[in-house]
């Protein structure tokens, strides 16, 4: 399921595009909140989203403590997500997460653990989460990840570009993380918690997308705030200009704080109402998670019996 869009080429550095641009919280947030409210999605077309998100997934652990054994038990889950029975009870084919995310020590364990199955690996990299190791470092780690087997490498933008308006630096520092990927495709975390205005969020989002992010992410699940709809918002409002202004084409991916299927409902229902269907699609739209897709897998279980089993029933490893 590696990402059927092209590699994005990026622009020249263009402040031009977002120096001026502000973005009112109450009206992003107003927006946001609009949007789970007026819309809600019931019976089997809500069974046909959460398969949906399901296949959008970044099956994640990133811990401390994770081990092969972990990084295994996680991919035969990401082999498998939803169980079989429940699959054919909705005549659904079987499917797949959308890839697996892990350290990059722990990428060849799980290249050799999803092997045949499509499902590309991501590594996090560049001094995950804080991202304040040297530069020649963090793009050693993604050089190593890459020849490790990573498809994908989440990378970690310094925030204090971000903070005291070093657009430039910020842009050169991105780009030579895109060059160090190859041709593994670049997920830009821009650690919104940190960021403190929602005008910031833009404009990084923006800078990164100018120099060759193939996604844009919000998070690294290891700040105090992660993500949330205004923030997501923010940040697809101006995937959308770049889009406009460029005609390329950029994915998003929400991560951290995303725990239930409701959650992952309301970020389909955004990407459908701001971008539309073919943003929903795992090349352009990716969940970060971990314990979601338990829950995911338990409201369909209730979807197909009419009963809640208890959460350890979809137990992730």
């Amino acid at each position: 399921m590696t990402p059927d869009i092209p590699r994005m080429t990026g622009t020249d550095f263009t402040p031009s595009w977002f120096d001026t641009a502000r973005v009112n919280r109450s009206a992003a947030e107003r927006r946001a909140s609009s949007l789970t409210a007026r819309r809600s999605v019931k019976k089997d077309w809500q069974a046909a989203w959460l398969l949906r998100a399901v296949t959008c997934i970044d099956l994640t652990t990133l811990a401390g403590d994770d081990t092969p054994g972990r990084v295994q038990r996680l991919c035969a889950k990401a082999r498998q997500p939803v169980r079989p029975d429940l699959l054919a009870a909705l005549k659904v084919d079987p499917i797949t997460v959308g890839a697996v995310c892990v350290y990059p020590t722990m990428v060849p364990h799980a290249v050799k653990a999803l092997d045949g199955s499509g499902i590309p690996v991501a590594s996090v990299a560049t001094g995950f989460p804080a991202g304040l190791t040297p530069l020649p470092l963090r793009l050693a780690e993604i050089t190593y990840a890459v020849e490790q087997g990573a498809a994908e490498i989440d990378i970690v933008i310094t925030r204090e570009h971000v903070l005291t308006g070093q657009w430039s630096a910020l842009y050169d520092e991105v780009a030579a993380m895109r060059a160090a990927c190859g041709d593994a495709h670049m997920k830009a975390i821009l650690a919104v918690g940190d960021l403190k205005t929602l005008s910031n969020v833009y404009k990084a989002s923006m800078v990164a997308m100018q120099a060759g992010a193939d996604f844009i992410k919000t998070s690294t699940g290891k700040e105090d705030v992660n993500a949330t709809l205004p923030v997501s918002l923010t940040m697809l409002r101006a995937l959308r200009d770049f889009e406009q202004l460029t005609g390329q084409t950029v994915g998003f991916k929400p991560a951290g704080g995303l725990k239930t299927a409701k959650d992952a409902l309301s970020w389909l229902i955004l990407m459908k109402e701001e971008l539309g269907t073919r943003h929903m699609m795992p090349d352009l739209f990716r969940i970060g998670a971990s314990s979601l897709l338990g829950d995911i897998e338990r409201q369909i279980e209730h979807h197909v019996t009419g009963r809640y089993s208890a959460a350890n029933r979809h137990a992730l490893t």
